[in-house]
Parts: C-alpha cells; structure tokens; sequence
C-alpha cells in the first residue's frame, strides 16, 4: 500500500514512516519545505518519496495524493507562531485534507493523530482545536481511525531531550503550577506501531483509541526518571501557577516576534499540567499487537549506559 504521511517528516511521523516500511508499506511524505535534512534523509530511503505541499494550501494537495492508496494524517502543533494557530493546523488544515481526500473518489483509509484529553469542553484551545479535527475526521465519510496519544517519548523528541539538556547546565528543574496533574509517557516505537499496523486492520475502523504507556507519572516523577537515566541530581522547583502563567505570557510574546519560533512554554500547556491526562492502554495493545515499554525503559534505550549519551 502506498500511503500519504503528512508531517511525516517531524518526530512522529519520521518513526511511522520507518514503521510503514517494515510493514511491506511505501510512504509519500508530505513536507512544507523538501529541502530540510529530514526530509532529504527521508527521501534517500527505499520506498519514500517526498513532496511539497502544505495542508493550509489547499491546491498542494491533488497532486500529493495522486498515487496515495491511503493517508496518515501527523500534522500537529503544541504551540502557536504567527499564522500557524492551533485552529488554522489542526482545524482548518484538517477540513483542507479531508476534502482533498473525498475528492479523489478513491482513497477511503485515513488514520488521524489525535491527543489525549481531547474533548468539547476542555479548558484549553490545544485540546478544543484537536476536537474540531477529531469531529471532521468523523463526519467525513472515509473509514477512518483516531489515535489519541499521550505525552510521546523517543530519541529527538522536545520533552525528554529538553529536561536533559537543561540538566547539563541548570541546577534547577521547574515544576509550573501544582505539580499534580498526571500523564502516560508513551514511546514513539508504540505510536508508530498502531499507525502502521491500523492500515490494514478493518476492526480498527470508525473507533477512536488512546496511545499511552503504562505509568501514570506527576511531572516530578517524570523528571526523577529522566534524571536517573542522565546519571544527574538536580533540585526540582515549583513555580506557582500565577507565576508561570506570567512567564508563559511574556514567552508566548517574545519568541515568534524575536526568534521567529513558537514559545517554549505556553499558557495552553500550563492548563494541560494541571490535568489527570490519563487513558486505556488495552484496546490498542490487544488489537494491534503493541510492545508495552515503560519510560524508565524507554529512556535507557535513549541514554545509554548511565546517561553516558545524555544531551
């Protein structure tokens, strides 16, 4: 099967494109800019093909999906920059590639990345933007699935790697706002497994799963994790919430306009901090055949031995 990835370039979706191939599957990614060392890496692969197009450009699309037998949909965002809002990406761009693959008459699979916590009256717009999408997905009339990750781990990821490249330098590792909101690190070989293994499971079809690891983990505990697997002590600090919403704000602000780049702290993930964003590992694992790796695991496998490979 020839399958359309869009964001297959990025974290993710560079792990669902090597899962695809092992599958028997090729891969067409579709990349806002084909000159990037992913994309380049990515297209000297057997079986991958890279083209341009944009999921907010509309008439890009015909012609990424001409030879597309089905499409994984990767595009996402955690936070803003300029025109790239969380409704514009997830939304709007959404609705673009839904039409686009309706439009073709011929294309039905359509495998769409979600997030865990996503529903109608979340308090955040991340989580309020991916339900739109989800709803879209939903009324399309294609056979589709949703995958709802939680917090994805993996070498090259911008959580993990960030915390340990922090931990080089600074003795300190913020906790912002109460520190009791909860989450499921789930490893990228997991989500890219479910990906590639759903295209041609036909009990997949119409249902919405959630992708998340096996612990449930605070902030702190994951950073206790990362720690150990880096070989570093360091002080953890609760930043209280007024407070952090105060630095979200200013970054939020500063970096698209100074750097030209999303905040690296925004108010949206503050609110999702405080969240119990917890899930049902089961009806992935059981349909798919999943690995079920734990984070300490996972990050042995990112720093080995003894941190000796840490950022």
């Amino acid at each position: 099967m020839r399958v359309l990835v869009t964001g297959g370039a990025g974290f993710v979706g560079r792990a669902v494109v090597a899962a695809l191939l092992e599958e028997g599957h090729e891969a067409v990614v579709l990349a806002r800019r084909p000159d990037t060392p992913a994309a380049r890496t990515l297209a000297a692969r057997d079986g991958v093909r890279v083209v341009a197009g944009d999921i907010l450009d509309p008439a890009s699309l015909p012609s990424a999906l001409e030879s597309a037998d089905a499409v994984v949909h990767l595009v996402g965002i955690i936070s803003e920059c300029g025109r790239q809002t969380f409704d514009r990406v997830h939304r709007l761009g959404t609705q673009h590639l839904l039409q686009a693959v309706r439009q073709t008459g011929r294309i039905r699979r359509f495998i769409h990345i979600s997030a865990l916590g996503t529903r109608p009256d979340a308090p955040s717009r991340y989580h309020q933007s991916k339900w739109a999408a989800e709803q879209a997905v939903r009324a399309s009339g294609l056979d589709w699935t949703i995958f709802r990750p939680s917090l994805i781990f993996g070498p090259g990821d911008q959580f993990v790697n960030r915390f340990a490249r922090m931990s080089r330098w600074s003795p300190i590792l913020p906790i912002p706002g109460s520190g009791r909101g909860t989450m499921q690190p789930v490893a990228v070989e997991v989500v890219a497994a479910a990906f590639a293994r759903a295209l041609t499971e036909p009990r997949a079809i119409g249902r919405t799963f959630d992708l998340v690891g096996p612990e449930e983990m605070t902030l702190a505990q994951i950073l206790d994790h990362i720690l150990a697997a880096c070989g570093r002590r360091r002080w953890k600090l609760r930043i209280p919430g007024p407070l952090a919403r105060i630095q979200a704000a200013i970054l939020e602000w500063l970096w698209p306009r100074l750097l030209k780049r999303p905040a690296p702290l925004n108010r949206d993930q503050l609110l999702m901090l405080e969240e119990r964003n917890t899930g049902d590992p089961r009806p992935a694992i059981e349909l798919f055949g999943l690995p079920v790796i734990r984070f300490a695991q996972g990050l042995r496998q990112m720093f080995p031995p003894a941190g000796t490979n840490a950022p």
